[in-house]
């Protein structure tokens, strides 16, 4: 029986029914390639590591702003108040 025969009987078009058989040969091993867990673990670690970037961006600007808000307080860290300088 031929895949042109298979696929038609399924009613689906013979490609599709090529790609199931190569995915599956992947899956058994039979093949080189990713498995569909490790398609899902790549997948799930891309968003992970996008969400990861985003709270860096986040961390980065807070940062940043926190810096710039205590420039303009004008409270040197190392100035002695002045009472201590009137002895």
């Amino acid at each position: 029986m031929s895949l042109k025969m298979i696929a038609k009987d399924f009613g689906i078009s013979e490609g599709t029914l090529t790609n199931w058989l190569k995915q599956a040969d992947v899956e058994d091993g039979r093949k080189p390639g990713q498995t569909r867990e490790e398609a899902a673990e790549v997948g799930e670690l891309r968003c992970r590591n996008r969400l990861l970037e985003q709270e860096n961006e986040v961390i980065r600007k807070a940062a940043a702003y926190l810096s710039q808000a205590n420039l303009r307080l004008g409270a040197p860290q190392n100035d002695v108040p002045a009472r201590s300088r009137t002895r």
